[in-house]
């Protein structure tokens, strides 16, 4: 199936490492040139890289979403070297790095980051890169939330409150947005294999319930797969990019404000 998306530009912003990584070598895949945004220097090796492996332009540039006013310079970057952008994808997150059951185990101060990255850094790619797609009247935004947002998990409060945020303020943007033509979708994962998912363990085994029941990783979440997704298996990174690049073809124009599991199914909604 051809997505159509040969020649647009990408923004994907936490492209350094793990499912944005891998987004963003999934669109220059299709012919896409992209913008690769992280505050990790990192992505200056990833954007070189993308050029080198698919021949599409890529821009590395290096930005922290809890700032504002990097943001709007990250447009103006984009805006100069490679024109316009079409998408805006945001994989960019984090947890406490704390178990947080009970709630209780953790103190508000736990909170601040988490929810300045996940939920305020959301809020800033918004803000920033709104008017030239309404400008245009054409374009899409993806922001990736969590299972964990729409379950409650007690396993990290400030992550699960921040993702439901995410969700929330994704609607909002897609009832704004939709009367100029801007779709904006939220896509939740499962259960992935990055660095964030083994941070939960970490936390995990320096609980009480994680010493009682000491676990390798891979013991820990095979375990947990098995009793939560029915597809019994881990979601791939590459399972996240190939929902991405369908929400931002043609073949979804008439999908906008909707939460997308990718997740085997842990989370079933009627």
């Amino acid at each position: 199936m051809d997505l159509e998306l040969k020649d647009t530009v990408a923004v994907v912003i936490g492209a350094a490492h793990g499912i944005g990584h891998t987004v963003a070598s999934a669109f220059a895949a299709e012919g896409a040139h992209v913008a690769c945004v992280d505050r990790d220097e990192q992505v200056d090796a990833v954007s070189t890289g993308i050029v080198a492996d698919y021949g599409t332009k890529a821009e590395g540039i290096t930005a922290d979403v809890t700032n504002y006013e990097q943001m709007c310079e990250v447009v103006g970057q984009i805006e100069s070297r490679l024109g316009r952008y079409d998408h805006v994808i945001c994989t960019a997150g984090m947890g406490s790095g704390k178990y947080g059951f009970p709630f209780w185990n953790l103190a508000p101060a736990d909170w601040d980051r988490v929810l300045r990255v996940n939920l305020t850094g959301m809020v800033n790619i918004a803000h920033a890169f709104t008017p030239s797609l309404v400008d245009r009247r054409a374009g899409s935004f993806q922001f990736y939330s969590s299972v964990a947002g729409q379950i409650g998990s007690q396993t990290d409060p400030p992550y699960s409150a921040s993702k439901a945020g995410v969700i929330n303020f994704m609607q909002c943007m897609a009832k704004d947005l939709g009367p100029y033509g801007v779709r904006v979708n939220a896509i939740c994962p499962g259960m992935v294999k990055t660095d964030l998912n083994q941070g939960v363990w970490q936390a995990w085994t320096e609980s009480a319930e994680g010493r009682e029941n000491p676990l390798t990783y891979e013991g820990w979440a095979d375990e947990k797969i098995r009793r939560m997704c029915p597809l019994g298996r881990w979601q791939e990174a590459e399972d996240l990019a190939a929902m991405t690049l369908f929400l931002a073809s043609p073949r979804a124009r008439m999908v906008t404000g909707q939460t997308i599991n990718v997740d085997g199914g842990f989370v079933m909604h009627s």
